[in-house]
């Protein structure tokens, strides 16, 4: 007679932690869930202080070189400070050459830059809240032209600007380097960005409702609510024109219309190709000079560039 079959009783569970959470199994770590070296802090602060000294060291040698006599610029290290200290003369005689057409390339840039850069900004800053704000037919279509007009690089359009300024007889005048200035198509994108995050629509209907047109809107609620924004547009245009090279010089040839790296350039090639060493103390001395109004406007409009930066940052 077959015995009848026992069944064992199925194995205790093991009893579940305090807490009632089960046990979090760790696998082995893997090589390769390690943070990289370049992303750990150490890696990034050594980028940044790389790009600290990349940034810092031209500019070293250049205001060291800028205090250096003629004999010293080239006889010493060039981040070694000269025997005697040179700038007051330096400058003295940077101003008075050539009956001080330093001082007139130097105006002229002023012209260029900050002029062009101010219209630039008003015309950018209407287009982009035109873009935003208002409806008009063909309106992305006109904005995709403008953002490529973002992707094509200024060098680009000097030669077809050059023959354009030719046929209506500009070549060789201050309107060839000026008018050009006053197209900006990456402030106009910004403007754009800077109207969506800072103009509410609401504000607009309600001044519409109240009687006020297009115009008036926009100059008394929308312009005064995008001035970080303008700020912003303002330095980069001012910026790409002072920096402004290669239109200069396809567009000019007469020296008193020069701004002044295409002036800076002039002396620099004139102490390589002729031989006049007094050209390159020139041209490093020039070079200090025309960087400190840069500088100088950074630092008065940083407040509002670093708050038109972080526009739509925060919502």
């Amino acid at each position: 007679m077959t015995e009848p079959t026992t069944l064992s009783a199925p194995p205790a569970a093991a009893p579940a932690p305090t807490g009632g959470k089960p046990p979090v199994r760790r696998g082995p770590r893997r090589p390769g869930s390690r943070p990289s070296l370049l992303l750990s802090r150490a890696g990034v602060t050594a980028m940044l202080g790389l790009a600290a000294l990349y940034t810092l060291l031209p500019m070293l040698w250049l205001v060291l070189s800028s205090t250096k006599s003629r004999q010293d610029l080239f006889a010493t290290n060039g981040f070694a400070p000269g025997r005697h200290f040179a700038l007051f003369g330096n400058l003295r005689y940077l101003f008075t050459t050539e009956d001080g057409v330093y001082l007139r390339w130097m105006g002229n840039t002023v012209l260029y830059a900050g002029v062009g850069a101010l219209l630039a900004t008003v015309l950018s800053v209407a287009a982009g809240y035109a873009f935003d704000k208002l409806a008009f037919p063909g309106k992305e279509k006109l904005f995709a032209l403008v953002l490529l007009g973002v992707m094509v690089p200024g060098t680009a359009m000097a030669i077809p600007l050059y023959l354009i300024a030719a046929k209506v007889g500009l070549v060789n005048t201050y309107w060839s380097v000026f008018v050009p200035g006053l197209v900006f198509p990456f402030g106009v994108y910004l403007a754009r960005v800077f109207s969506a995050s800072y103009v509410p629509g609401e504000v607009l209907e309600a001044a519409r409702v109240d009687g006020a047109g297009e115009f008036r809107t926009f100059r008394r609620i929308a312009f005064p609510m995008l001035a970080p924004g303008s700020v912003t547009i303002f330095l980069f245009q001012f910026t790409q024109i002072w920096n402004s090279f290669f239109l200069p010089l396809v567009m000019l040839s007469d020296k008193k219309l020069y701004p002044v790296n295409l002036g800076l350039y002039v002396w620099y090639s004139s102490a390589l190709s002729e031989g006049h060493p007094q050209d390159y103390l020139l041209a490093v001395v020039g070079s200090l000079v025309s960087v400190a109004p840069l500088v100088v406007l950074f630092l008065m409009l940083q407040r509002y560039w670093k708050s038109g930066m972080t526009a739509g940052a925060v919502k």
